[in-house]
């Protein structure tokens, strides 16, 4: 962080201070007072923001409870490091008093300030993983015992894991999601497509291991030298977990970390490739009459045929004055959703290369006007699901390796799942 935090207060909704730690000198702790005052101005006039800039002074602040945690600057920071930085002291007082909130924090005065002096330092943000906190800060004062040695996760850059785990059973699971943003105009024709994809793991190993991930990374094989007989995916946005090495990556593209215990998002990934809908939707409207209104949806599942798609919804918009709609279908079932205007077609499993039929009519009381654009434009078609054993991109997992210097057998369990992500198709009217 470029700049750094002059100082911390928590504020009652009244702006009154209950806590305060200054870190730099270099402000008043009348800047409380004056952030109150400002605070109320904006919202009177053009409504509140986390960031207020007066006078020289940068206030951040989030809200909790009956609480204002609040951060002042005169430096230039980064004011994104600085909220995550809050929410994390959020998480840190919660971890401890359970519920954060103006009597907690009366109620826990020292270790409230003993945990502000360990998680910034002279303005700057230091340890605030609470589970390597409350090895050396224990709730008890009076129970709490000198620690010459600090755990090594303060020491070292594994702040994320505490030393000591053991499992019975050292086992890692590894799940490639991919979640598909696409957009199809009336005539059938894709307007925008996006993939979002995130590696979440699980991990369940004693001791510090060292995990090794290989990836059918192009840029690796290319710098390899590799011929291109394998398919290989061309990775955009990459965003890691912290407790991957980035110094490694960027020199080999090699995925090297030492893992949290239990649940974590590995890394992030985004491909702008262009796909075409892996479940269509066709909808043609028919009107008979001007009260009577009939569909004729057509879905198609356009993937191979040996993947399948899982519990897939279909929300199909009505006219808002719709009577309940006569439906028959030839595979799922249908439901009325009259709170949402919509019909929800239901299909427990749709396998590749299938086609489904939904034929609906229902009536239209309240006829206004002859125009049918008098009823506004009808939202778009929404589909939800998703596809294991299955990804758009082709990532492969080519390895999963865990190093552990007990030297004992860790079992790897890879599975792909694709889902819909937001995946609109527009209704002609």
């Amino acid at each position: 962080m470029s700049g750094a935090v002059s100082a911390l207060f928590f504020l009652d909704v009244k702006g009154r201070v209950i806590l305060h730690r200054d870190y730099r000198g270099d402000v008043s702790p009348k800047v409380a007072e004056r952030f109150m005052n400002k605070l109320n101005e904006l919202e009177e006039v053009s409504g509140i923001a986390p960031i207020i800039c007066d006078e020289g002074i940068t206030y951040i602040y989030t809200q909790v409870s009956n609480l204002y945690l609040l951060a002042v600057t005169r430096s230039n920071v980064n004011a994104a490091t600085v909220v995550v930085f809050l929410h994390r002291l959020i998480g840190v007082f919660k971890h401890y008093f359970q519920n954060l909130e103006e009597e907690s924090l009366r109620d826990n005065f020292v270790i409230a300030y003993e945990l502000l002096d360990e998680v910034m330092d002279f303005g700057y943000p230091q340890f605030t993983e609470a589970a390597i906190l409350s090895e050396y800060i224990k709730t008890d004062a009076h129970k709490m015992e000198v620690q010459v040695k600090p755990p090594m996760a303060v020491t070292n850059a594994v702040s994320w894991r505490k030393e000591g785990i053991k499992h019975k059973k050292n086992e890692v699971f590894l799940d490639a999601v991919e979640s598909i943003n696409l957009l199809v105009n009336s005539n059938g024709s894709v307007v925008s497509t996006e993939v979002s994809g995130v590696l979440k793991m699980r991990t369940f190993l004693s001791g510090m291991p060292e995990c090794k991930l290989g990836l059918n990374d192009k840029v690796l094989f290319e710098n390899q030298g590799r011929t291109q007989k394998q398919k290989t995916v061309e990775l955009e946005d990459v965003k890691f977990h912290q407790c991957v090495r980035l110094a490694r990556f960027e020199n080999d593209r090699t995925i090297s970390f030492i893992p949290p215990d239990g649940a974590f998002d590995l890394m992030s990934y985004r491909l702008s490739q262009n796909i075409k809908p892996l479940i269509a939707v066709d909808c043609k409207v028919e009107k008979p009459s001007r009260s009577r209104t009939e569909y004729l949806v057509k879905a198609r599942s356009q993937f191979k045929e040996r993947s399948c798609a899982n519990n897939v919804e279909i929300m199909l918009p009505l006219p808002f004055d719709a009577t309940a709609p006569t439906v028959k279908t030839t595979a799922g079932f249908s439901t009325y959703v009259p709170e949402k205007s919509a019909l929800k077609w239901t299909l427990k499993s749709f396998p590749g290369g299938k086609e489904y039929v939904l034929r609906c009519h229902f009536s239209l009381p309240s006829v206004e006007a002859e125009d049918d654009n008098s009823r506004g434009k009808m939202p778009p078609i929404k589909v939800q699901f998703e596809i294991p054993y299955f990804t758009v991109s082709g990532i492969q997992v080519r390895y999963l390796k865990v190093i552990e210097k007990s030297g004992y057998q860790a079992l790897p369990w890879v599975r792909y799942i694709t889902q819909a992500g937001n995946y609109e198709l527009r209704l002609a009217n």
